[in-house]
């Protein structure tokens, strides 16, 4: 046996490596930059400053490569991740599909950018103003947009801007030079090198490498949102949910397995029929409408008001017993949502698990005996009926970092569901990442469980 675990053990790292991969990719190629989202939007709604922005970058390590290496084209260049904004670094991949030139792209790019710090010098006066910003928005597409039509449409619209006053005039210049490298692009194009393969070899420092290396150490890096470290925020958030999870899992098995039993034991009675049609019905209900229906009716002065509708109670200035009589009172509903679906699907399985063991030859030899039925039930078919319990609960360490999405936010429990799809809403990318990664890790951790007990309740179940 413990030799299998190692050996399962081992394969959890390849496993761990392919789905931090694929969770790191993702998070690549999600929506929005995530410099601007940490730096956040200034007062006065003006761009972020380049200093300020190229500071944050190498402070998260976006200015390294991704990935250890890269394969792509002959058109594409070795060095695409030192252009410090995501867009440009899209829009100038772009461009390398259609032209196949990343010198002259480059050439291009850099020239616009020479462009976007002369007009910022352009000192302002009466009656430039309104140009200088006409000239800034369509000079802005040039990094965004990758058509023909649409840059050259950027290039007219500009021009008469600058033409417009003497003190924009002086960007003519630079303005003839820009469009002169976008037209070289274009003359001078090589779309032959878009299907000539490259291999490019970055070596250990880089993103990826960095980030799993972090992960490892607890280091999940910083939330979008409110910009403090995920690790702390995790931990506070999964205070609740574990509290509620455990709570729920224990009830869940203490109730579901006699229960499945008793209906197993009944089979074919009036009461296992009435039995099963109550689980039937409990596991049919969806938790949103069973929650919003005790919110309505057992929370509201309008009807009976038991229990209070949402939060966690106030417990400042309360005692130790006090504090958890409290907190006890608010959970009631919330716990009795979280657990009746697990409860009713668990009682089945359990019951159909008792069902096919006691239709074993060995069942029918201890009866043959002449033992109870209670020696025949739990000390002969038990041990063996547990086996698709034990298999579902594998899929109980996830929920203890996932939480449930529905309940936490219904009843307003500060718990990892809530955070979770506040983070989608935010879009706050690090956070659910972290939380998938994080499920992902203790999903492994609950097979292998699963296959420990597997052995310890079947003893004719070995792994080697």
């Amino acid at each position: 046996m413990f030799g299998y675990i190692i050996k399962r053990i081992l394969i959890f790292i390849p496993t761990l490596i392919v789905i931090s991969i694929v969770i790191f990719m993702l998070s690549v190629v999600a929506p929005g930059d995530p410099v601007e989202k940490m730096l956040g939007a200034t007062p006065e709604g003006d761009p972020i400053p380049a200093e300020a922005y190229n500071a944050e970058r190498k402070k998260l390590g976006m200015d390294l490569p991704v990935f250890y290496f890269a394969m792509s084209s002959k058109a594409y260049p070795d060095t695409l991740y030192r252009i410090p904004k995501k867009a440009h670094r899209e829009n100038l991949t772009r461009l390398i599909n259609d032209y196949g030139n990343w010198p002259e792209v480059d050439g291009f790019y850099k020239t616009a950018k020479k462009l976007e710090g002369a007009i910022y010098d352009v000192e302002k006066d009466s009656v430039n103003p309104g140009a200088l910003i006409k000239i800034k928005q369509n000079l802005s597409n040039l990094f965004i947009r990758y058509e023909d039509k649409d840059i050259n449409k950027a290039f007219d619209k500009m021009l008469p801007h600058i033409e417009s006053t003497p003190s924009t005039a002086t960007l003519l210049p630079l303005y003839k030079e820009t469009k002169t490298a976008y037209n070289t692009v274009k003359s001078k194009a090589t779309t032959w090198k878009n299907y000539v393969p490259s291999f490019i070899w970055y070596g250990f420092n880089n993103q990826y490498h960095n980030w799993a290396k972090n992960f490892v150490r607890g280091d999940f890096g910083r939330s979008y949102e409110d910009k403090r470290p995920i690790a702390d925020k995790v931990g506070d958030y999964m205070y609740w949910t574990m509290i509620l999870s455990l709570i729920s899992i224990c009830l869940t098995y203490i109730m579901a397995v006699p229960l499945g039993v008793f209906s197993a034991r009944k089979k074919g009675t009036k009461t296992d029929g009435v039995l099963t049609t109550i689980l039937f019905l409990l596991y049919s209900l969806p938790s949103f409408w069973v929650a919003t229906l005790l919110i309505t009716f057992l929370c509201q002065p309008d009807y009976l008001d038991w229990f209070p509708p949402y939060g966690l109670g106030d417990i400042e200035g309360k005692g130790f017993f006090e504090s958890l009589g409290i907190r006890a009172y608010h959970l009631v509903l919330p716990l009795f949502c979280w657990t009746y679906g697990s409860l009713a699907f668990l009682s089945r399985q359990m019951r159909g698990g008792m069902l096919s063991v006691l239709r074993q030859d060995y069942v029918r030899t201890a009866r043959a005996k002449g033992l109870s039925e209670n020696k025949v039930i739990w000390k002969h078919a038990f041990r063996n009926s547990l086996l698709p319990v034990i298999t579902l609960f594998a899929n109980v360490f996830p929920l203890m970092i996932s939480g449930s999405i529905v309940i936490e936010l219904i009843f307003t429990i500060p718990g990892m569901g809530r955070m979770l799809i506040e983070a989608i809403r935010y879009p706050d990318h690090p956070v659910v990442f972290t939380v998938v990664m994080l499920s992902a890790l203790l999903t492994m951790v609950g097979y292998l469980v699963a296959d420990i007990l597997y052995a310890l309740v079947d003893p004719r179940i070995t792994f080697k």
